[in-house]
Formats: structure tokens, sequence, C-alpha cells
């Protein structure tokens, strides 16, 4: 298969969720061997990041990229997106030290990507064939994350949390040709219980319940709930039961797992080649997608790749 990359360039406006910054990011086409590159043309010399798994520096709530003292966060979704439509070279241009969150998901960038086209360039895609299986475990949480060889690329998630609202949930992409209608549209998540915290810290100012999922899996006195609902700048409700609080009803009942396979392929696309195996994910978080990432980069630096012809379906 040829290397793609998108026809024309295109904008998305937005607010970041963790700074609550609006921003405008474009999309741009990009030449052979390209890569995912990363403009930040808000800066002095409009800075080039490439979007790589060694340029990661956090992992805390989103994933972070970190050059020459540039910053650039919450890429996931968006190269998700990019990897999920298999597009090899993009330039992105982002006017914020962070990308939009739009309602949560991948959707967005997705339908914008469909909408403007592909472009078949002139080389041939460089998969990474895998022959031998790659894992990581982290002993202190649990995930385990594993590549294995397969004749084309698949994700299986599993996620495990102490809730009764949201207990184990699995989800699966079996070809990269379903992302779109099976995974793009699945919004991130948060516990009720993480938000104080979480504002505590500095992050999510610009969550709403227009781009995220909220677990309601504690009861908690109204009066905390109308004082969160006023922090978050949104419209106070009255509720009496546990389950999710959300604008829109969920999309699917795993909804919360297809999110984290979102991520997993968003985290995974800064290895920065297309793989012909299966992912097996366990507990998956952008911490340990970042480490997996980097260990199967180091994988790929030490052995041969194949340039394959056929698609990964």
């Amino acid at each position: 298969m040829k290397q793609r990359t998108i026809r024309e360039a295109f904008s998305i406006k937005g607010k970041g969720l963790h700074t609550g910054v609006k921003t405008t990011i474009t999309f741009r086409p990009a030449p052979v061997d390209f890569g995912y590159k990363i403009k930040r043309t808000d800066l002095q010399g409009s800075p080039v990041i490439t979007a790589s798994a060694e340029n990661v520096m956090n992992t805390q709530r989103c994933t972070v990229l970190l050059v020459d003292g540039v910053q650039v966060a919450t890429i996931e979704h968006a190269l998700a997106a990019l990897y999920g439509c298999e597009i090899d070279n993009c330039l992105i241009e982002i006017d914020s030290p962070e990308f939009p969150i739009l309602d949560g998901s991948a959707v967005e960038y997705v339908n914008n990507i469909h909408r403007v086209g592909f472009e078949e360039q002139s080389e041939e895609r460089i998969y990474y064939e895998v022959d031998q299986n790659i894992e990581y475990f982290d002993a202190e949480t649990g995930s385990c994350l594993m590549l294995m060889p397969s004749d084309r690329f698949s994700v299986h998630v599993q996620i495990a949390f102490d809730s009764e609202v949201l207990p184990v949930q699995k989800a699966f992409l079996e070809n990269l040709s379903d992302f779109k209608d099976e995974v793009s549209m699945c919004r991130t998540f948060v516990f009720i219980r993480e938000i104080e915290s979480l504002l505590k810290t500095g992050l999510i100012k610009g969550g709403d319940l227009d781009n995220a999922i909220v677990i309601y899996d504690q009861l908690i006195q109204q009066k905390e709930l109308d004082r969160l609902a006023d922090v978050m700048g949104i419209e106070r409700r009255k509720i009496d039961k546990t389950g999710y609080i959300v604008n829109k009803p969920l999309l699917f009942p795993n909804e919360p797992a297809r999110h984290k396979l979102l991520d997993v392929i968003g985290d995974i696309a800064l290895v920065g080649r297309f793989i012909k195996g299966r992912i097996i994910a366990n507990r998956p978080g952008h911490r340990i997608n970042n480490l997996f990432a980097r260990n199967i980069v180091e994988q790929i630096e030490t052995r041969p790749v194949f340039e394959m012809h056929t698609n990964f379906s």
C-alpha cells in the first residue's frame, strides 16, 4: 500500500480540556516519510515538534509532548484519528499549547479527514511486522499491554474499575477500517470523585458535559453537586441515583472501554509506524501506553521492518 496524506487542509476551532484555552487547529498535507509533526504557530519562530513516543514528557490525564521547551498537550484523539484513517503524513498547526477537546472523542477530526479526502503518495508504506510478543507490565497498577504477531492490526481492550456503575468492560477493533464507525465517536469519561482533585491541580478547566461522560457511582449531597457544577460552569442538576451524567446518551453500552481503545491507538501512533500485529491492553492508560510505545520503538530499531503491499483489512 502507498503512503497517504490528506487531500487538502482543514481547520477546527475548540477549547482545551485542561487549559480551557480557545484554539484553532489546522491539518495540512505533508510529503512522503514526513510522519506526524506539530507546529506551534503562536510561538516565535513557529517551532515544530515531532509526534514521537520519546518526546512524551507527561501523561497525567492526557499525552503531552515537550521538545526544547516547546510543549503541546492532549494530542491523543487527533493522532488516533490520523492513524485510524490510515494517514501516514500530516502537519498539524496549532495556536495554543493544547489540542481542542471538541466533544471528547475523535469523530470531528475523522469526519473532516473523510470530507477532504485522501491523497495517495509515491512511496510504499513501511509497516512494522511483529515477529514475537512484546509485553509491558506495571506491577503497581496491574496494567498490562502486549503486542502479538498477527496478519493484521487489531486492538483488544479491557478496563476494570472499582465501580458498580463502570465495572469490567471490553472493546475490540478488528480492522482499522472499522475505526470510524466503531470507535471514533466514543467520548472521554471521568469519575465524579476525581473532579475536585483534578480542578485543584489545575486540570479540566475546559471540562463540561459537552465533552465528557461523568461516572456518578457514589451518591453525594445535592449541595456538593451544585458546588461542583458552579465551579465547572455547568447547569445544576438534581441527581438522586447513581449512573452516567451526560448531555447525550451513551452511544454504546461499552463506550468508556471503546474510548480507552481510542486512546491506545492515539498513543501507539507515536511509534511512527503502522503495525501488523494484535494489541491486547488490560487496564491501559496514557502512562503505560507511552512506556509500551517506547518499548515497541526499541524493538523496531533493533529488528527489521518490512515493506508490505497489502492493507491491514
